[in-house]
């Protein structure tokens, strides 16, 4: 083998909480497993950073949960929501079955870097930066590899089986043919910061008024915040000025103050384009998708990273004690779609049932009332249990099965 090639039994494209849980549980098994990131580091601003209790308790099964919990984090034990200034509590974790009853807030570099420094102990997991995957590579129809740019001249990586978790802009299934279908989701969310103070309310799900909606996530020092837009108005609204949307977030959560003019110019506000979309096959010979690469999420719940952790341990459990003996077939990896699509299902139709009667930005929706669902909330605390349920733990919750070598 020569310098510029890499070999193992798996390569996995993408060192995202998918791709990283994958390797270090892979590792963990005695698979030989690499693992390609395009970037430098982990280090993205305006990533999602709920950790939900079906993640705590897969890090408590796998013995880490205790280490884990010492990283700088934010625990929610209920989510609140300020609906047309009325507060409501709309999620109690405190019922649910796991050891951790609350959502963890921790910024996502934080969570990568602590898999990557627990995989990293083990002798069959590498982790290659800078390592921008371009192309598959193909043996009589089957993928056999990956073609790699890097700073340092082109590499190629050859496994017997490619773990596509690169997102949902991924090159390995755009590079395999398989098609994607797009469910149309009528917002988009712009991102930015906002200082914090010691004296702002505690952390809530968002503040809804008018059919317009702001999340604030408390990173420590600052808030993350994002505002919901109608789908595809961004240039209108910019066309409006900077301190048209000063005052829209300041009528929204108005203890903000003057700190709304430290969205001074557009170059701190950052558009994402909201997708919910699902691969009708997740597999070929030689590759399986997973994690948003599978199945991109809304933002809504904050559930994706979740739902890509799920798939992980899912490919895990499933594929590990083979992939040490040898190759696994394409039936073995039909598994791991048959497993985790209609958790999928279930998750993207909640989202876009969100999306349709809750999130959608409306000049018809001025009124100072709460919405039935939110009385019922109010007047039934029992009910909160559901969305709990729903956003804590998804359905089919999976669990460490995986080997330990």
């Amino acid at each position: 083998m020569s310098e510029s090639e890499i070999s193992g039994r798996v390569v996995i494209v993408g060192g995202g909480p998918a791709g990283m849980m994958t390797g270090y549980l892979l590792a963990r098994a005695g698979v030989p497993v690499a693992v390609l990131e395009k970037h430098a580091d982990f280090f993205r601003d305006f990533r999602g950073d709920t950790i939900h209790p079906s993640t705590l308790e897969l890090m408590f099964e796998l013995g880490l949960l205790e280490e884990f919990l010492e990283l700088p984090h934010q625990e929610l034990h209920q989510l609140r929501a300020v609906i047309n200034g009325h507060e409501v509590t709309v999620a109690d974790f405190s019922s649910l079955p796991t050891r951790c009853k609350f959502i963890a807030f921790m910024p996502q570099w934080d969570f990568l870097n602590f898999l990557a420094t627990a995989a990293n102990k083990f002798d069959h997991f590498s982790l290659h930066m800078r390592h921008e995957v371009v192309g598959l590579m193909f043996d009589d129809g089957r993928v056999s590899g990956v073609r790699i740019k890097t700073p340092g001249g082109e590499r190629i990586a050859r496994a017997d089986l490619v773990i596509g978790a690169d997102g949902r802009h991924a090159v390995t299934h755009v590079a395999a043919g398989f098609k994607s279908r797009e469910f149309g989701v009528p917002i988009d969310v712009l991102w930015l910061r906002l200082s914090k103070r010691p004296n702002d309310p505690a952390q809530t799900f968002g503040y809804f008024r008018g059919g317009k909606l702001l999340v604030l996530i408390n990173r420590g020092d600052y808030h993350q915040a994002g505002f919901v837009i109608a789908k595809g108005t961004f240039a209108e609204i910019q066309a409006r000025g900077v301190a048209v949307l000063q005052s829209e977030i300041l009528a929204l959560a108005p203890f903000l103050g003057e700190r709304v003019r430290e969205i001074d110019d557009w170059s701190k506000v950052r558009l994402l384009t909201v997708q919910i979309n699902r691969l009708d096959r997740w597999a070929r010979e030689g590759l399986l998708c997973i994690g948003d690469n599978a199945h991109a999420m809304s933002p809504a719940g904050g559930v994706g990273i979740n739902l890509a952790i799920q798939d992980a341990v899912a490919t895990a459990n499933l594929l590990a004690e083979k992939l040490r003996d040898g190759p696994v077939e394409l039936h073995d990896l039909h598994e791991v779609q048959r497993r985790r699509e209609w958790p999928t299902k279930i998750i993207q139709a909640v989202q876009l049932l969100i999306h349709r009667f809750i999130t959608v930005p409306s000049a018809q929706r001025q009124t100072q009332k709460l919405p039935l669902l939110a009385k019922m909330l109010l007047w039934f605390p029992v009910l909160r249990r559901i969305p709990a349920r729903l956003a804590g733990m998804g359905p089919r919750p999976e669990h460490i099965h995986s080997p330990r070598a």
